[in-house]
């Protein structure tokens, strides 16, 4: 779709440019339709004004493609995590970077926890010492199943859809797929 724009904006700037070079054409021939001299100042004013509009143009482009918006990585599509780098149960919980979420193997199952702190979005490291969540900026601690034990965090820790490929044992979390929660229900880990 984006190769069609970019196209379609293609030609309609190449339209614009030969309209623009039979226009200035023009400015050159007489009446009568001989061609007539240019003179010095012409040339340096049309030569300035040319420079002019193709550095606005390539300011405009620039412009254009820094603020076009950039997908990239894996975030929001759904991503696979061998099982065999899943923790055992209530493990350290395996952090999967490209997905922004962490894989905790609860004795209910497994669920994809989010790590982004639902209080004002920082991200939530594990601490293994103290076997919980704890958002380094304000402070909120969750459980291994990202429950809220203190902290401004308004809720509990967002977790992901996922499920797990009975073929080859993999788990495939969904990263588009962003859940909001109250509290912890059994019903939210799946099984492995």
């Amino acid at each position: 779709m984006l190769r069609l724009i970019q196209t379609i904006f293609g030609f309609m700037i190449g339209a614009m440019l030969s309209a623009i070079a039979g226009m200035t054409s023009r400015l050159h021939t007489t009446p009568t339709g001989g061609t007539r001299k240019i003179a010095r100042r012409g040339f340096v004013r049309n030569a300035a004004l040319g420079a002019v509009v193709v550095i606005l143009a390539q300011v405009g482009g620039g412009f254009v493609r820094f603020f076009w918006p950039n997908k990239t990585g894996a975030f929001g599509k759904e991503i696979i995590v061998p099982g065999t780098d899943v923790p055992p149960v209530d493990g350290t919980p395996l952090m999967v970077t490209t997905g922004k979420f962490f894989i905790v193997h609860t004795p209910d199952g497994l669920m994809a926890l989010y790590t982004k702190c639902p209080h004002l979005g920082c991200a939530v490291p594990w601490n293994a010492g103290a076997s919980q969540f704890q958002c380094p900026c304000h402070g909120s601690i969750y459980d291994p199943t990202g429950v809220r034990l203190g902290g401004p965090a308004p809720r509990p820790m967002d977790y992901m859809a996922l499920r797990v490929d009975a073929a080859t044992g993999d788990v495939v979390v969904d990263t588009g797929d962003i859940k909001t929660r109250s509290g912890y229900d059994p019903s939210q880990a799946v099984p492995f």
